[in-house]
């Protein structure tokens, strides 16, 4: 008889769990479709309007002549100098708060980083504008912009950075203390390998999102219909001229607006994937 009610208990303690697990399982599904179906809406209608601006001269001409070439170089510019300043230091600042920061100097760390993470884009231009272009520099010019969104990328990366470390097991870094390695060889061979995914994601991330801003660099490079004549010169990119040719009230305009966005979603699409497969290509010659 007893036997009888622990069976009849444990089946009833069965059933409520995959009542449970089902419930959980539409829960996460239903988020999927509500992230999904706004980002395919959005593709579609890029892909929609944009798609009948893409031709040869569309991409290599320059400004005079209805062409996107020069926004679409200083753009990779703007990544390629952003990238070069940001990430290593976002990277040398999360691993210093995820491995040595118990001290006063990594809240304060903490504290500015948060800050800096949620400030409007607008802000960050208007003092790189301040600072650099009229005070520093005086000019407008691609290290101006350059320098504005390495305090939009420099905190994500930071912050990724020093999440993803966490993960790792405190049992790697004993196992290192104890076969008498210093921290920071660990840090170089052990940790930051151990943590790659993270900070690939968080990177890519941080440049997507330096990608798309427009605020920073109409205030730092100003525009310019021709191609790239140094870095003391105006510069265009592509989410510039998206946002100059939208206040254009002509088809042509507007054609081109949505045509440079489509090729600013493909050029960080390419990005993404581009440092994916070279990053797993690596990680598997070196697992070998």
């Amino acid at each position: 008889m007893r036997t009888n009610i622990f069976k009849k208990l444990d089946l009833h303690s069965y059933k409520l769990r995959k009542f449970k697990n089902k419930i959980f399982y539409i829960l996460c599904l239903s988020c999927i479709i509500v992230a999904i179906v706004p980002l395919l809406s959005i593709l579609f209608e890029v892909i929609l309007r944009g798609a009948p601006a893409i031709n040869l001269q569309f991409l290599t001409g320059n400004g005079l002549h209805g062409g996107i070439g020069p926004a679409i170089q200083g753009t990779v510019i703007l990544i390629g100098l952003t990238g070069a300043i940001g990430i290593p230091i976002g990277i040398l600042t999360g691993v210093y708060l995820s491995e040595y920061g118990t001290n006063k100097y990594a809240t304060w760390i903490r504290s500015i980083n948060d800050i800096l993470t949620g400030f409007p884009s607008i802000i960050v231009g208007i003092t790189a504008y301040s600072l650099i272009v009229i005070g520093l520099i005086g000019r407008f010019s691609p290290m101006a912009g350059a320098a504005a969104l390495s305090f939009m990328l420099i905190p994500i990366v930071a912050r990724t950075t020093e999440e993803s470390l966490k993960l790792v097991p405190n049992s790697a870094r004993e196992a290192a203390m104890a076969l008498g390695i210093h921290r920071w060889r660990t840090i170089i061979s052990i940790i930051l390998p151990s943590a790659k995914g993270g900070l690939i994601t968080g990177t890519l991330l941080a440049v997507a999102r330096i990608a798309g801003e427009t605020a920073p660099i109409l205030l730092t490079i100003m525009g310019s219909n021709f191609f790239f004549q140094g870095f003391s010169a105006p510069m265009d990119a592509l989410p510039l001229r998206i946002y100059l040719n939208s206040q254009l009230h002509t088809q042509i305009a507007q054609t081109q607006a949505w045509g440079a966005a489509l090729v600013l979603i493909l050029i960080v699409l390419t990005l993404n994937i581009g440092v994916r497969l070279a990053s797993n290509n690596r990680y598997r010659k070196i697992t070998r």
